[in-house]
């Protein structure tokens, strides 16, 4: 399988033809300045170590570090163990699934609720790590804006802290690209004094952006574009002029669909005091001049989600669009748009809560903030699902309840014993990284009944509730549904490439490719850039 020059990759190409349940990993880094010959490949640790970073990622819970790690390389250790012997991949991957979705559903029926001022509060202290003042700070922003409020996290510039509560909307659709992201460290787009383009069709060519990326470009600020979508060319040189000359610009794609999709466009428009692009608007974008951009003091972009904050909109038209939803909803016949008119209304009225955190010093504010942050993250996590016992207790209550699971086959048996004889695994950690015996440990709190796990500080064994270790639900389920989902499919992969990273020195040593032909490099960059003027 690893012969000379074409071989590996007829060989990748061979596994990924017969199985298309398997999967083929592949990770190939080139430069546009070289030659795309396989000149060097090699093969190491690499390969299933890019696998486990993936689960670093968690899109929808966060603060649980440990958890996905410990959990992703157990359940990868003990599926590849039993494929060795001769099992099937894909029925082995199918009972870890079973196994996952039983537990995920077990975790929200041992959850409790965090609903009261007195329980978020202890809980977000807890999530600080006992800093009461950290738990008052997000309790008091929760009790502002509801435990579904918007609250964003920054670094005050004073000794203290402080709430502010502002002017501002959040929609469930966040960048379609993330080469637009400006603020690496958090994996975001944050822009100030932002022009908003506001579009219900796809744009797929540059040409109907023209005339808005100029009005960006004269005021000099950043051009936000709201459309249902963004691709093909327009996208491409958005983001090559993003990267390659500093355009301060973002694309996202408008959220829900149907009706409901133009409908938050126009809501969106209004707040911003701009003008949606659409059969009726009765001009085409084209045609965009100043009075049809929305505006905000700020905007902030995730992969999920869009903030804008102190848009432009005129109160006026801002208090009758409220008055037609109003309307709307009086009459409305089904819950579920009565739920989503009254969802509309509290974007357009809930405002943000933005938290600014003081401290003495630059770094002490910087530290401050993300423990602030964790906890914020955390404490929504667990408004939202409830908590659980932590320590890893929750996921060893759950092993008796996998017994109930009735498999098809015998692979898919021992798929789901994989996932068994991995739940123990948060709480064998913890306490091997406390200095004792996690064996021991873990089967110790297995033996135990109820909330009673292992207190790693203290060495005993108490009920966790009691003295508040605790994980949210959401946390824990997520853990281990992405741990599960990288896992099975590392057992399942049968070809995995990747590029092996290179030292310096030893890159000095060898010798350099083949550039790229120039003409061609001058062809990609004149087809796909945006002049900057």
């Amino acid at each position: 399988m690893f012969g000379k020059g074409g071989s590996v990759f007829s060989a990748a190409a061979v596994s990924y033809v017969r199985s298309k349940e398997s999967s083929l990993l592949l990770n190939i880094s080139m430069n546009l300045t070289q030659k795309r010959n396989a000149k060097d490949i090699r093969f190491g640790s690499d390969a299933r170590q890019l696998m486990l970073q993936g689960v670093d990622l968690l899109a929808d819970a966060v603060g649980l570090t440990l958890g996905p790690k410990v959990l992703a390389r157990a359940i990868a250790k003990e599926g590849i163990n039993v494929i060795d012997r001769g099992a099937n991949p894909i029925e082995i991957r199918k009972g870890i699934l079973m196994a996952v979705d039983a537990v995920q559903n077990h975790l929200l029926t041992m959850s409790r609720p965090v609903s009261t001022h007195e329980e978020i509060l202890q809980v977000a202290t807890i999530s600080a790590n006992g800093d009461r003042g950290i738990g008052e700070l997000i309790a008091s922003a929760m009790q502002k804006v509801g435990k579904t409020g918007v609250i964003l996290v920054n670094e005050g510039t004073v000794a203290y802290d402080k709430i502010d509560l502002i002017q501002g909307m959040q929609f469930d659709s966040g960048y379609i690209s993330p080469y637009f992201i400006n603020v690496e460290k958090e994996k975001k787009v944050h822009f100030k004094n932002a022009l908003i383009v506001f579009s219900n069709e796809k744009i797929s060519q540059i040409n109907p952006l023209l005339n808005a990326l100029d009005l960006a470009l004269k005021k000099k600020r950043p051009l936000v574009i709201v459309a249902d979508d963004v691709e093909g060319d327009a996208l491409t040189t958005l983001v090559i002029n993003k990267l390659d000359r500093g355009l301060p610009v973002c694309a996202i794609k408008s959220p829900s669909y149907g009706e409901g999709r133009i409908e938050s466009l126009r809501d969106m428009a209004v707040a911003t005091g701009g003008t949606v692009f659409d059969d009726e608007a009765g001009i085409s974008l084209e045609e965009i001049t100043e009075e049809h951009l929305g505006e905000a003091a700020e905007v902030i972009i995730t992969k999920n989600d869009t903030i804008f904050l102190k848009g432009k909109g005129r109160k006026q038209l801002i208090e009758k669009r409220l008055q037609m939803i109003d309307y709307l909803k009086e009459r409305a016949t089904y819950d579920a748009l009565k739920e989503n008119l009254d969802e509309r209304k509290g974007r357009l009225t809930s405002g943000v809560a933005i938290i600014n955190v003081g401290g003495q010093s630059e770094f002490d504010r910087g530290e401050r903030k993300d423990r602030v942050t964790d906890a914020l993250n955390a404490t929504k996590a667990a408004v939202e699902e409830g908590i659980v016992a932590g320590g890893g207790t929750a996921l060893i209550r759950c092993r008796d309840i996998i017994d109930y699971i009735k498999p098809e086959n015998s692979d898919q048996c021992l798929g789901i014993r994989v996932v068994k004889n991995s739940l123990h695994v948060p709480c064998y950690t913890i306490a091997e990284n406390a200095g004792v015996n996690g064996s021991l440990v873990a089967e110790t709190v297995s033996f135990e009944s109820g909330d009673v796990g292992y207190d790693a500080i203290n060495d005993r064994y108490v009920d966790m509730f009691d003295v508040g270790i605790i994980d949210p639900t959401k946390v824990v389920r997520t853990a281990l549904g992405d741990a599960a989902s990288v896992a099975s499919l590392l057992t399942t992969a049968e070809a995995v490439i990747t590029i092996k990273p290179v030292d310096k020195q030893e890159a000095k040593k060898s010798e350099p490719l083949p550039e790229a032909d120039f003409d061609e490099e001058e062809e990609l960059e004149t087809e796909y850039s945006y002049k900057m003027n």
